[in-house]
């Protein structure tokens, strides 16, 4: 062992010496700390200032006897693992220490071997139990450096929000507009949550057409529909245990909401192909930059639907209802492109600062990353000045951005993703082409094959004539 590794203590509770130093000089051979113990009520007293990391004990003891100690144990180190001794004839009573949380029983006299492995399996057990524990403090410290980032009283109640309803299994709604942080919010929630050890599965619903997101969600049997060369799990399966986030899910079309409706009511599902019924355990946040309200009267959303996802509803406020958040978070974003782009630009000047504090942010959140890395990719000095911003930053102050910006500002603005941005160019080009897919693929210099596969992908093949 290195100077490094930490050596397991095993205490022994023992009243026959002899077997209780022949135990001992066994596992130290192997490299272990012991510790010997005539009686129960010595070893709890020992224990209350220094608790060794395994227990090995026998039964049967005349002032105490193993079930009764476990019980003590269980009351003063809940997290402390157990390994009963006992003689064949105690077996039952043994099973029963299993029940009350002894992590495996030994038969003697005992076998060295058995004994060997029994204590490395409990010990790593209890290892990764620890590393778990040590994973999920080290996310929610995580996200409680994203919440010092935000001072602004709106984004406060947001993240007392998340903390209040983090652990409980209720479905949550975050309402934003795009741009705002609304899957930070979720991977928040999801780390503070019990389910943290799980899986966090990301869904954009907005990505994907109706038939490919009903298969995404779903899952499908190999056949299924063409193209389904082979079984594959969906993101409810591969949820199990964890949290499934639906970004933009009031983009999800009617008939994939019915179904959707009744995985959160019964928790049950099939995949696509299959009539076998799967279940699975998992907590759902949604989000949304839609007035699912709105939606919901004008018959484009399922009103039992909104009312399942609902349940918690985590409103996101904008950029520009928290200015006083600009200079933290372009403080931030400048540290994250310098070291994403080997750059050193040291800081953000006064001058450039003002001007941050009075724009509009359209694109909230994203818009000022998104710039603040623009400026530090080209900046040529030691701070960004207001030369190095866009133009559209000298404007009056509270001026919003021209309505007629072209689709490739609205990218970097974050209002629309490379995915929203290809879906406009090909509206574009068959509208151009009047409906021609010949036509359309030779304006975007790409052949007739590859503009269908594309048409398909945004499913807009249905309004494509040959």
């Amino acid at each position: 062992m290195t100077s490094d590794t930490v050596v397991p203590r095993i205490a022994i509770v023992e009243d026959d010496a002899g077997q209780a130093r022949q135990l001992g000089r066994i596992l130290e051979l192997e490299g272990f700390l012991t510790s010997h113990y005539a009686s129960p009520l010595a070893a709890l007293s020992a224990w209350a200032q220094a608790p060794p990391d395994l227990v090995l004990t026998d039964l049967n003891m005349p002032d105490m006897d193993g079930i009764a100690l476990l019980e003590k144990m269980r009351e003063a180190h809940p997290g402390l693992p157990v390994i009963m001794m006992t003689a064949f004839g105690s077996v039952d009573t043994a099973k029963q220490a299993l029940k009350l949380g002894a992590h495996d029983y030994l038969l003697k006299p005992i076998d060295v071997d058995e004994l060997l492995v029994t204590l490395r399996k409990v010990l790593q057990t209890r290892q990764l139990k620890q590393e778990n524990l040590t994973l999920r403090k080290q996310l929610k410290t995580q996200y409680q450096f994203e919440r010092a980032i935000g001072a602004a009283p709106a984004w406060r109640r947001v993240m007392e929000t998340v903390d209040a309803v983090a652990d409980s299994e209720a479905t949550a709604l975050i309402l934003g507009e795009s741009g705002t942080g609304k899957e930070l919010v979720a991977e928040a929630i999801h780390a503070r949550s019990a389910r943290a050890a799980g899986p966090l599965i990301k869904v954009h619903c907005a990505a994907l057409p109706e038939n490919l997101l009903e298969a995404e969600l779903f899952g499908h049997e190999k056949g299924a529909f063409t193209g389904a060369a082979a079984l594959r799990k969906g993101r409810f399966e591969e949820a199990d245990g964890g949290t499934l986030f639906l970004d933009e899910v009031g983009e999800i079309a009617p008939p994939v909401q019915v179904k959707l409706l009744r995985v959160l009511q019964q928790k049950t599902f099939e995949r696509l192909g299959s009539g076998a019924t799967l279940k699975a355990d998992f907590r759902l946040i949604a989000a949304t930059n839609r007035d699912l309200q709105a939606e919901v009267k004008a018959g484009h959303f399922r009103e039992d639907l909104y009312y399942r996802l609902n349940v918690i509803p985590i409103p996101l406020p904008p950029l520009r209802e928290r200015r006083e958040d600009i200079a933290l978070l372009a403080q931030h974003f400048l540290a994250k492109a310098n070291a994403l782009n080997r750059k050193h630009v040291e800081g953000i000047g006064e001058a450039a600062l003002d001007l941050l504090a009075r724009y509009p942010f359209p694109g909230n959140v994203r818009e000022l990353e998104n710039l603040i890395e623009r400026c530090v990719v080209l900046s040529r000095g030691t701070h960004i000045e207001p030369d190095d911003l866009p133009p559209e930053l000298h404007g009056t102050p509270g001026a919003a951005p021209q309505a007629t910006a072209g689709p490739v500002e609205r990218l970097w603005r974050g209002e629309l993703n490379l995915d929203a941005l290809e879906r406009l160019i090909l509206e574009d080009a068959m509208q151009r082409s009047r409906g021609v897919q010949t036509e359309a693929a030779r304006l975007l210099g790409i052949s007739r094959r590859t503009l269908q596969y594309r048409l398909e992908k945004h499913g807009l093949s249905k309004s494509a004539p040959e």
